[in-house]
């Protein structure tokens, strides 16, 4: 057991790829304009301590509660879909009048560590060691925290117009990566 750079610049583009944190901000923009506030930092270390948590007992609480990991990457699916309906549509489906602040929920999750996340972390934990996929997720929580803080920045640069237009195009991105997190776990949970 010990640090392997080429395991940790693997999981690392992996990580980054499924959490996409360039991909979300259309999202993260979208909730500061709508709650006015982001808690960049909390949700930084809640996605963290979610994820690191979940490379020790992930799939022990998942089989605890009676849930496989197929079930939980479908479900990831559809709150993902939903997401890219309001992204591309401009229509609101998730009710937003709870939180004042976006942090918990649902910046730390389900955005960065969602079910897909989720899923992939373990998938990781069969390949690659502990220590290598918990650097990967320190170094991926680090760009997240400073895509979050960066976001006003963002969206004083873009503008309303081309906040709107990465917004649709990222909402079909998202889109496109529920429906192949659904397609590719859903044969799994059917039986013939």
């Amino acid at each position: 057991m010990e640090l392997s750079l080429k395991e940790i610049i693997t999981v690392t583009l992996v990580l980054f790829a499924v959490v996409d944190p360039i991909g979300n901000i259309p999202i993260v923009l979208d909730l500061r304009e709508r709650l006015g506030h982001i808690q960049s930092e909390k949700a930084s270390i809640v996605a963290a301590i979610i994820m690191i948590v979940f490379v020790f007992v992930g799939e022990t609480i998942l089989k605890f509660i009676g849930i496989d990991v197929n079930s939980f990457a479908v479900a990831g699916a559809f709150v993902l879909f939903f997401m890219a309906l309001e992204m591309v549509l401009g229509i609101e489906l998730f009710k937003h009048d709870a939180p004042k602040t976006a942090a918990v929920f649902p910046l730390a999750f389900p955005l960065i560590a969602g079910a897909g996340t989720l899923t992939t972390i373990l998938s990781l934990r069969a390949e690659y060691e502990t220590e290598n996929i918990i650097t990967a997720i320190i170094i991926n929580i680090a760009f997240v925290y400073t895509v979050l803080k960066s976001s006003a920045k963002m969206q004083r640069f873009l503008g309303p117009s081309g906040i709107d237009i990465i917004r649709k195009i990222f909402g079909v991105i998202i889109l496109a990566i529920s429906v192949k997190l659904f397609t590719s776990n859903i044969s799994s949970l059917i039986q013939f």
